[in-house]
């Protein structure tokens, strides 16, 4: 729960003053309730005493005009008024301690504590964000008959992030070989080694892919010293060191 108050401003709808307390990320608006009893004991107190004060001749109407001012279209709060109306908004916040953003529960991760950009669950979260946005294409592609187009592509896509290094600390994708995280700096994981380039099932040396049937290209044996290749040499032609 934030303790700070976010940007807000003050409206008013013809019921009296409220506040409108904003997201620092996303801009979303959460609006407090008017103290509408308060609006109306204010009213009724007013008119009462414009009234009493019209039948004082010494006084006259410019003094109960005054007195009568409608409450109904103030755009003021009191200090009270406004710490009252937070109070009531403050558990559809968060804080984040690394940005010192004051963000709605949409953009806060309320597990680690942190905004959604600095929480150490930064990856998590955008996997499963990409999962429910996928659902959602999914559904809308099965009601317009085209399911089976985009399951196809789910899986070629699948299949090419198999193919890729990936770091284990916020996900991101690189080309194999790729020791450090670019974003980061972790130790990068490669992808399995002999993995059918169409399915991304493991072949284990096969020249089929035993999931889908696919001819394996078979990679050139190449030197463990220099890479040179060995074009079935029992010793290096580069270095002469023996394969193997």
């Amino acid at each position: 729960m934030a303790k700070r108050m976010p940007r807000y401003e003050v409206r008013n709808d013809g019921s009296g003053p409220y506040a409108i307390f904003y997201c620092d990320e996303c801009g979303r608006e959460f609006r407090s309730l008017p103290d509408i009893k308060r609006t109306i004991a204010q009213d009724i107190g007013r008119q009462t005493m414009g009234g009493f004060l019209r039948n004082i001749p010494l006084v006259g109407s410019a003094a109960a005009n005054a007195v009568t001012d409608d409450p109904r279209h103030s755009y003021e709060m009191t200090p009270q008024q406004l710490e009252a109306a937070w109070e009531k908004m403050q558990d559809r916040f968060g804080e984040c301690p690394t940005c010192n953003k004051v963000v709605c529960l949409s953009c806060f991760d309320t597990q680690s504590g942190y905004c959604n950009d600095c929480t150490p669950r930064r990856a998590e979260i955008a996997e499963a964000q990409a999962e429910q946005a996928g659902g959602v294409v999914r559904g809308l592609a099965s009601a317009f008959g085209l399911g089976d187009l985009v399951r196809n592509a789910a899986q070629a896509a699948q299949n090419a992030s198999a193919q890729m290094a990936r770091c284990p600390k916020d996900g991101t994708l690189a080309q194999p070989g790729t020791k450090f995280c670019p974003e980061c700096g972790s130790p990068m994981v490669q992808p399995a080694a002999g993995a059918c380039p169409k399915c991304g099932a493991e072949t284990h040396g096969a020249k089929f892919c035993p999931q889908c049937g696919a001819k394996l290209e078979q990679a050139a044996a190449k030197c463990k010293n220099c890479g040179a290749e060995l074009k079935g040499a029992k010793f290096c032609p580069e270095c002469g060191t023996k394969a193997g």
